[in-house]
């Protein structure tokens, strides 16, 4: 498959499809966690708060880091909040 790393199926999970909104050939398990989910209601999926307070953030009902196209849209708000700040690199490197 032509951006292989992009796209990642894992039909032996016993949680596969986690969301039936998604074809199943086209589900992608890369972003098994969405990895935008810290950024509450700016994640830019389609949840929901739930539970009696309301404060339960639930992504059931969202497809977006499960399909193939939204891949980049992932990888460049990631890129957006990363640090870049090289003495946080070089902080880390020194620890190992």
């Amino acid at each position: 498959m032509k951006n292989s790393y992009k796209f990642f199926r894992n039909t032996d999970c016993i949680y596969f499809p986690c969301h039936q909104e998604v074809d199943a050939e086209a589900f992608n398990c890369l972003f098994c966690y969405c990895p935008l989910y810290f950024l509450g209601n700016q994640c830019g999926g389609c949840f929901e708060y739930v539970g009696k307070t309301k404060q339960i953030k639930s992504c059931s009902k969202c497809s977006f880091p499960h399909e193939l196209k939204n891949y980049n849209t992932i990888i460049s708000r990631l890129k957006e909040l990363i640090p870049r700040d090289s003495s946080i690199i070089q902080n880390n490197n020194s620890e190992q």
